[in-house]
């Protein structure tokens, strides 16, 4: 199956999404080839990013381990089954994956497909009663980020957002800087998330039927989720700009946009995100002294100084840390780390930030109080 006929299918098969009935989780307690105490997670799409860092993760996670996978290619069930030691009866295939609602080895659905099927395959495993974990972005809009919210509830499963990062110890540093006030108010934060992109042009990130956007939709999200954190607050008001130098490679998604950021306390910031240049850091500016990240935003190992001295902590694998904290929320009530709510927030400034750019760089208002700080 090709690109083009792969995502028709799935299209067409939110069509049906209504039909599948909620039923009542039921927590599988180290299943086939899982760990005792710990809960089942299935992998659905198995691209680079389940491939190289989500399935490895899974086999150091204590609170889950990878029980199933759905994909639509039968030569990777072949090569997951064996590798991973997953039974027949856990892979699925994007026509028969609301039966999953049957499997009790499965407790939790990993959605790591291309964004434009973040909502659907999000609502089925709702329905199918099982918790979620959306990839970032969430979805292509804020409509379908209301849309898994209420599927989730509707069901009572948990729903999180792949944001690894919250789960990293050298993010955590910062927000607790930012709780305790360690080096005063916050007056200024730059964040920078960025690639050079020179691989195949017709890939899904540069697709905006597939990706919805594009360097704001995959790296930005990690400038905006930067800035809001080094602050601790929300934005209450956006102005962007976008530059474009790749026309020929970048037929149908933005390549760099910057974005200033004003917040409630008076701090500005500044964003910038590319698919053209390559960048990795924050940085803020407080009343009595300053924090950095640099890198800020990669697989790690990260790295960081402040106006202290040098951030040391010991590297684990982010996948794990972020995985294991969902499993844990589940299990023993402790925070959801990355909420739904903090999706679909970031979702809202994604398309302040549009806007304000078709708009001829207008400034844009936010009206977000607290929404998605955690």
């Amino acid at each position: 199956m090709n690109r083009r006929q792969f995502n028709k299918r799935l299209t067409q098969g939110l069509a049906g999404t209504a039909l599948v009935s909620s039923v009542p989780l039921a927590c599988a307690m180290g299943g086939d080839g899982g760990k005792k105490g710990s809960l089942g997670i299935a992998l659905v799409g198995l691209g680079s990013y389940s491939t190289y860092q989500l399935a490895p993760a899974l086999q150091e996670t204590v609170n889950c381990h990878l029980a199933g996978i759905v994909t639509g290619t039968k030569e990777k069930e072949k090569i997951w089954a064996e590798k991973y030691g997953i039974p027949e009866k856990n892979i699925y295939n994007y026509d028969n994956f609301d039966t999953i609602r049957d499997n009790q080895d499965i407790d939790i659905v990993y959605v790591v497909l291309p964004n434009s099927m973040h909502a659907e395959f999000s609502i089925r495993a709702a329905r199918a009663g099982k918790h979620v974990i959306c990839e970032k972005p969430m979805a292509l809009s804020v409509e379908e980020c209301d849309a898994i919210i209420k599927a989730c509830t509707d069901a009572g499963v948990k729903l999180a957002v792949g944001y690894r990062l919250h789960s990293e110890p050298y993010t955590q540093e910062v927000k607790r800087f930012v709780k305790e006030k360690t080096f005063g108010e916050v007056l200024y934060v730059s964040a920078e998330a960025a690639y050079r992109s020179v691989g195949n042009p017709d890939q899904w990130r540069l697709n905006r039927e597939l990706s919805g956007g594009g360097a704001l939709m995959n790296m930005g999200v990690y400038s905006i989720q930067s800035a809001i954190y080094s602050t601790g607050q929300n934005p209450v008001a956006v102005t962007a700009q976008e530059f474009s130098t790749r026309p020929d490679y970048f037929r149908d998604t933005d390549e760099t946009i910057t974005a200033q950021f004003q917040f409630p306390g008076g701090a500005v910031g500044n964003i910038f995100t590319s698919h053209n240049a390559n960048a990795n850091s924050l940085y803020a500016s407080c009343t009595r002294g300053w924090f950095s990240l640099k890198p800020a935003n990669n697989y790690g190992p990260l790295a960081g100084e402040s106006a202290n001295g040098i951030l040391t902590f010991p590297h684990q694998s982010q996948q794990k840390l972020q995985m294991d904290d969902f499993a844990s929320h589940i299990l023993y009530r402790t925070e959801n780390r990355a909420p739904g709510e903090m999706g679909k927030r970031d979702l809202i400034i994604v398309e302040a930030i549009y806007r304000s750019i078709a708009e001829g760089n207008k400034s844009i208002s936010l009206d977000l109080g607290n929404m998605g700080l955690v």
